[in-house]
């Protein structure tokens, strides 16, 4: 980020009830007579992990980084490229320049679904030159990664189409976003019905943090939180500065998670999520230490799933 598990069967039993109660019958239910809907499936917490291990990897091998114009970031792109392909996806590489140095996104398109309504999925995958950006934002990528891994396996086809990205130069200010979002014409801008937004959410001394932009996209999130008896609270420490920012300026609605970082977790958040009050979120945020030892197993793990749900959901 840029600044200047169990539960899965609990959290649908209870988001289904819910709906029963409230309007009789489930969200995304087949009507009688049409094929029911596949649930969103549990992330294997294990696959995002050893997803984190090979960036982990490449950082190591690549002078201690994977930070925007240095090898780290482009073997961190090639790394995530060469699953999605396997996979199935299209994938497009999108270049750049930046600060003299050559900057890449990449997009991967799911075949099939309405193209005149994209659901989309991203994270930023550079980090800062300081140390291998694990938690930031590797945590994202991964969990984005495992998610368009997991419509492959299932062989998902939404009535919406699945977009997935991983950006670029987000920690020198959402380059990459911004290039992609201001290439856009404004006719595939108004094809985006909702941007997603996962940077940093396996912090150490985890919160839950639901950005509140789109009302629809947060109550998507905040649904399955509740069906895990999990409180939530409104993201402000990185609003507007992460790669949603391109597309909530462009008009297009945004949501997303984030388990916190340089803020320190009050007294009242450690009496409702664990962890230790008076330390910030992510105390090696931005640093040499933000390495595979720097991830909360638990966090990673409901926020991945969290990811799924939600596009799923939101793609119907």
């Amino acid at each position: 980020m840029k600044l200047s598990v169990p539960g899965r069967v609990t959290a649908t039993a209870v988001v289904a009830t819910v709906s029963l109660l409230a309007g009789g019958s489930i969200a995304g239910a087949a009507p009688a007579g049409q094929p029911a809907v596949a649930a969103a499936p549990d992330i294997p917490v294990a696959n995002v992990k050893a997803h984190l291990t090979q960036l982990q990897s490449i950082a190591t091998a690549n002078g201690g980084n994977r930070a925007h114009g240095r090898t780290g970031y482009k073997a961190s792109l090639d790394y995530v490229k060469a699953k999605l392909d396997a996979a199935g996806f299209t994938t497009t590489i999108q270049q750049f320049t930046s600060s003299g140095r050559t900057g890449y996104n990449l997009v991967a398109d799911w075949p099939g679904g309405d193209t005149s309504q994209v659901v989309m999925s991203g994270s930023h995958l550079d980090s800062v030159t300081a140390g291998p950006g694990i938690n930031d934002n590797g945590s994202g990528s991964a969990a984005v990664l495992e998610t368009a891994l997991a419509v492959s396996r299932a062989g998902y086809q939404p009535t919406k189409h699945l977009r997935f990205a991983w950006w670029g130069a987000e920690e020198l200010g959402m380059v990459g976003s911004r290039y992609y979002v201001n290439r856009l014409s404004t006719t595939d801008r108004s094809r985006i019905s909702g941007y997603l937004n996962f940077d940093m959410i396996g912090s150490p001394n985890p919160g839950y943090f639901v950005y509140d932009d789109d009302p629809a996209i947060e109550k998507t999130f905040k649904a399955y939180y509740a069906g895990l008896g999990v409180p939530t609270e409104i993201e402000t420490e990185g609003d507007g500065r992460s790669d949603h920012a391109p597309f909530k300026n462009a008009g297009v609605p945004v949501g997303g998670l984030f388990s916190g970082a340089d803020y320190v977790k009050t007294a009242a958040q450690a009496a409702k999520w664990g962890g230790t009050s008076g330390l910030a979120f992510d105390r090696c945020y931005h640093s040499s230490c933000d390495t595979t030892a720097n991830i909360d197993d638990t966090a990673l793990d409901r926020n991945s799933d969290a990811v799924a749900y939600a596009v799923w959901e939101l793609s119907r």
